[in-house]
C-alpha cells in the first residue's frame, strides 16, 4: 500500500515510545474510578482482581491494534484503519462519535472531578463545584485558542507532575501499616446483585482509567524499529500501568474502609490526608488536581482536531465555522468552541460515572471492529507489509474481541439506557453523513 509516513523522521526509540504510552493512558481515572469499582465489587480482593484483568485486557487490545498501526501508518490513526478495512462510513461514524461523545465526555467528566476536588480541598460549598468544572474546561479551551505551542507547554508541564502523587502515595502507602482483608467474594452485595454482576460492573468501571491505548499505535510511522519497539513499548508500558494502578488501589484499600471508598470521588484525597496529615494530604491533592487539569488539556488539544479534520472534508454540518482557525495562533477555534459547548452541556446533564461509562461503551464498539479488522486483513491481504505482527495470533486478538464484547454486553444489560443513547447518537451520524456529503456535492 502507499504509505503516508515516508516523509516522517524515524526518531522514536523504545524509551520514547514507552513514555508516550504511559503518558497517554495515565490520567485522572486512576484517582477517581476506585469509587465506582469498590461500589460495584464491595471487596478489596475483587477490586484488585478487576484492575489486574482490566490491565491484561488492555494489553491484548493494545498489542492487537498495534498491528494495524504498523501496517497502515497513516495520519488519522484508528479512523484510517477503519476506512481502509470497512470503508468511509464506519470511519466517519468513529470520527462522529469521537467528536460528539468521546472527547467532550472525557473533558466533562474530568472537569466534574476537578470541581469536586477543589471544593473538597478548600472546604467550599458543594453547589459551586459545577461552576468550577465549567470554568476549568473553559480556561483550558481558551489556552488552546492561543495555539498548539501554549497547549503543548501546559501538557509538558503537567506530564511529570501527574506521576508525583502516584509515586508518593504508592511508596508511602505500601510501608504504612494497614488492615485490608482480600476477600474475592463480596461480603455486602445487594440482593439483586450476584458475583458475576459485581465482577462485570467493576471491570467496566476500570476501563476509563485504562483508556487512551487506542492512540498509542499512531507513532508507528516514526519509530526506528516498529517491529521490535512497538510491541515492547505497548506491552511493557501497559504492564507497568497495570502494576501502578493495582498498587495505588491497594494503598487506597489499606488506608480507608470499603464503606468510605465506595461511591466517594474524594477517596484519593482522603487517603492522602490519612497518610500524610492535613498539610501533606493537601499538597498531594494539589498534585492530583494538576494531573487532572493536564489530562483535560490533553483531551481538549487532541479532541478539537477531529471535528476540524472532518469539517475540512466537508462532512459535518456548519463545516465552514468548525474549520475556522486563528489567523495568528493557528488554533482551530471553531472546532474548539463546538467541543466545549458539547462538554458544557454534558457537565450540566451528566455525572462523572455516567459520562465515563458512555464514552467507554461507544469507543469499545469501534475497538472491537478494529480487532476484527486484524483477522479480515490477514485473510484479505496476506501480502500486506506488516512490520509488526501481534504475538500469539490468533489468541491475543481473540481475547481482545471477547473482552470487548463482554464490556458491550455488560453495559447493555446493566445500563441499557446509557447504551441506547450512545448507540443512537452514533447512528445519528449516518443521515448526517449522507446529507452533508450530498449538500456539499451539489453546492
Amino acid at each position: 500500500m502507499q504509505q503516508e509516513n515516508d516523509g516522517l523522521k524515524k526518531e522514536v526509540g523504545t524509551f520514547a515510545a514507552l513514555a508516550t504510552v504511559m503518558g497517554t493512558v495515565i490520567g485522572g481515572g486512576v484517582f477517581f474510578k476506585v469509587a465506582s469499582v469498590v461500589e460495584s465489587t464491595q471487596s478489596a480482593g475483587l477490586t484488585l482482581l478487576v484492575w489486574v484483568l482490566g490491565g491484561l485486557l488492555t494489553i491484548c487490545a493494545g498489542l492487537t491494534s498495534a498491528e494495524l498501526a504498523a501496517a497502515i501508518p497513516l495520519t488519522g490513526g484508528a479512523v484510517k484503519y477503519l476506512e481502509y478495512t470497512y470503508g468511509k462510513l464506519p470511519a466517519y461514524l468513529f470520527g462522529w462519535a469521537q467528536s460528539l461523545i468521546y472527547f467532550p465526555a472525557n473533558i466533562a467528566a474530568l472537569s466534574i472531578v476537578f470541581g469536586t476536588q477543589v471544593v473538597d480541598l478548600f472546604h467550599l460549598n458543594s453547589q459551586i463545584s459545577l461552576p468550577i468544572a465549567l470554568i476549568s474546561g473553559l480556561s483550558i479551551t481558551l489556552i488552546n485558542f492561543l495555539g498548539a505551542k501554549a497547549a503543548s507547554r501546559l501538557q509538558s508541564g503537567t506530564l511529570i507532575i501527574k506521576l508525583i502523587p502516584i509515586i508518593v502515595i504508592v511508596v508511602v502507602g505500601l510501608f504504612t501499616p494497614g488492615n485490608v482483608a482480600l476477600h474475592f467474594i463480596p461480603t455486602h452485595l445487594s440482593s439483586h446483585t450476584g458475583l458475576a454482576g459485581a465482577f462485570s460492573s467493576g471491570l467496566l468501571a476500570t476501563m476509563f482509567a485504562y483508556d487512551g491505548w487506542l492512540g498509542v499505535g499512531a507513532i508507528a510511522g516514526e519509530m526506528k524499529n516498529p517491529k521490535k519497539d512497538l510491541p515492547r513499548a505497548i506491552g511493557w508500558g501497559l504492564a507497568l500501568i497495570t502494576v501502578i494502578y493495582t498498587l495505588i488501589n491497594l494503598v487506597f484499600l489499606k488506608t480507608l474502609p470499603i464503606t468510605d471508598i465506595a461511591g466517594n470521588l474524594n477517596a484519593a484525597s482522603e487517603s492522602a490526608i490519612h497518610l500524610f496529615g492535613a498539610l501533606g494530604g493537601k499538597l498531594v491533592t494539589i498534585g492530583i488536581l494538576i494531573s487532572v487539569y493536564g489530562a483535560i488539556n490533553g483531551y481538549t488539544m487532541t479532541g478539537m482536531r477531529v471535528p476540524l479534520a472532518m469539517a475540512e472534508e466537508q462532512t459535518l454540518p456548519f463545516s465552514k465555522f468548525i474549520r475556522k482557525v486563528g489567523r495568528h495562533s493557528g488554533a482551530p477555534y471553531g472546532a474548539g468552541t463546538l467541543q466545549f459547548v458539547i462538554a458544557a452541556l454534558m457537565m450540566l446533564l451528566g455525572s462523572f460515572d455516567l459520562l465515563t461509562d458512555m464514552l467507554v461503551f461507544v469507543m469499545w464498539i469501534f475497538s472491537v471492529l478494529l480487532f476484527i479488522a486484524v483477522f479480515i486483513l490477514r485473510k484479505r491481504e496476506p501480502d500486506l507489509e506488516r512490520p509488526y505482527r501481534v504475538p500469539g495470533y490468533p489468541v491475543i486478538p481473540a481475547i481482545a474481541i471477547l473482552g470487548g464484547i463482554f464490556i458491550l454486553v455488560t453495559t447493555v444489560i446493566t445500563q441499557v439506557w446509557l447504551a441506547v443513547i450512545g448507540i443512537l447518537i452514533t447512528l445519528l451520524g449516518i443521515p448526517v453523513y449522507y446529507l452533508t456529503t450530498r449538500y456539499y456535492r451539489l453546492k
